[in-house]
């Protein structure tokens, strides 16, 4: 995978980026936007949000603790966020981003839902996930959708080697083409699906 050209610090510095992308556009959110549809087909803003801090609360169980994803079963499926949506992403994020931090945690493996992984190859993917789910909120609140270039570029080198299977997974629709000349960010997000 891509993710093992970066550096550890290199890698970490993405992750709090594109993590603090998230949260910015988190705390951006009105509280009569929470029920707003989002790019990603049937998703509500409180769905998106909901989906990554989920995954922010899985890091630490695997990444720090050593579970397996049948060890965790279904205790972060559904809507996480209670009462205090973005407390609780706040929360999440917080923790991840620490366990990740953690001296030599980069370098173990961790237990996901396809098999084993590398800790920095799931690292690079929660960076990638975090920053095009950025661009999802910002277009759903009305909020910046310019994404910083380093991310972009950061993502399409992550994303590029297995794009074509992520339409699969029901996660992403199929690739749309991007006009002649567009810019990176744009090209990413057709290669996520995304009709900007």
């Amino acid at each position: 995978m891509a993710s093992h050209t970066h550096s550890a610090r290199d890698l970490l510095d993405r992750h709090a980026e594109a993590l603090q992308l998230f949260t910015d556009r988190v705390h951006a959110v009105r509280d009569d936007q929470w029920s707003v549809s989002t790019p990603c087909t049937e998703w509500s803003v409180r769905d998106l949000v909901a989906h990554l801090t989920s995954e922010q609360l899985w890091v630490p169980m695997l990444l720090t603790e050593g579970r397996t994803v049948d060890e965790v079963g279904d205790a972060f499926d559904g809507d996480v966020l209670g009462d205090d949506p973005v407390t609780v992403w706040d929360r999440a994020a917080a923790e991840a981003r620490e366990a990740f931090a953690a001296p030599g945690a980069l370098k173990r493996t961790v237990s996901l839902s396809y098999g084993d992984s590398a800790a920095d190859a799931y690292c690079a993917q929660m960076v990638s996930d975090a920053v095009v789910h950025s661009w999802d909120l910002s277009r759903a609140i009305g909020s910046d959708e310019r994404l910083p270039e380093e991310l972009v570029e950061f993502t399409r080198r992550e994303v590029g080697p297995y794009v074509k299977g992520l339409s699969q997974t029901g996660l992403f629709a199929p690739p749309v083409k991007a006009e002649k000349g567009a810019d990176p960010q744009t090209e990413l997000l057709a290669l996520l699906g995304r009709q900007i």
